[in-house]
C-alpha cells in the first residue's frame, strides 16, 4: 500500500505558477513531503521576529510578577528556555534545516491590567533561509514554560495570539504583520 499523497498540485515546487508565492515548497511534484533545497540561495542576513501571550488569574500573575512562585523566577528560565527552544527548532519541526544562529534575545512584558506576559523573539542568522520558525518556535516554548511553572495554581492560563510580526532578508526581503495584526497584508517592501 502506498503512502503518497495524491498531488493537487499542477506545477513543481520549483516551476513558476501563477502565484508562486502560495506554492507549498515542502511538497514535490507526487505531493511527497521533502525538506526544502536551499543550496542555491544567496546567504544573507535574516531576522525574525516573533511576539505571543500567555493570559492568566491575576494571583497567578502577581506570582510571575513578584518572583515568588513555587518554582521560582518564572521569567528568568521561561527565557533560557524559549532561547534553547530557537536552539532546536529543527529537532522539533521535521522539515526545518538546522541553522547556526548568531543571536537569540527573548523578552517578556508584564501586563498586570490584563493579567497577561507577553513574550517577543528575536532571531538572527547569516544564512540560506529565514529564522521564522525559530522565532516562532522560541515564543511558544518560553510561554509554556511559564504555564508549566504555575500550573499547580492555575491550569485555566491561555496562551494565545504566537505570531510573526516581521522578517527580514533572503529573495522576498521584508514582510510585517500590518497593524491590528491583520493577516492580508503581506507588508512587503
Amino acid at each position: 500500500m502506498s503512502t503518497e499523497a495524491p498531488s493537487s498540485r499542477s506545477t513543481a515546487p520549483n516551476e513558476t505558477s501563477s502565484s508562486t508565492t502560495d506554492a507549498l515548497t515542502h511538497f514535490d511534484a507526487g505531493g511527497r513531503a521533502q525538506m526544502v533545497d536551499v543550496g542555491a540561495k544567496a546567504e544573507t542576513h535574516r531576522v525574525a521576529i516573533a511576539r505571543g501571550t500567555i493570559r492568566m488569574k491575576p494571583e497567578t500573575f502577581a506570582l510571575v510578577r513578584d518572583g515568588s512562585a513555587r518554582k521560582g523566577d518564572v521569567i528568568g528560565v521561561a527565557r533560557i528556555a524559549a532561547i534553547q527552544g530557537a536552539k532546536r527548532t529543527a529537532d522539533l519541526i521535521p522539515l526545518c534545516h538546522p541553522i547556526a544562529l548568531t543571536r537569540v534575545a527573548v523578552d517578556f512584558e508584564l501586563d498586570e491590567p490584563g493579567s497577561a506576559v507577553h513574550c517577543t523573539a528575536t532571531v538572527e542568522c547569516e544564512g540560506r533561509t529565514g529564522v521564522e520558525m525559530e522565532a516562532l518556535t522560541a515564543v511558544q516554548v518560553g510561554l509554556l514554560t511559564v504555564y508549566d511553572m504555575c500550573k499547580a495554581v492555575d491550569r485555566g492560563m491561555v496562551i494565545e495570539r504566537v505570531e510573526l510580526i516581521e522578517k527580514r532578508g533572503g529573495k522576498s526581503g521584508v514582510w510585517t504583520r500590518r497593524e491590528g495584526g491583520d493577516r492580508g497584508d503581506d507588508g512587503r517592501s
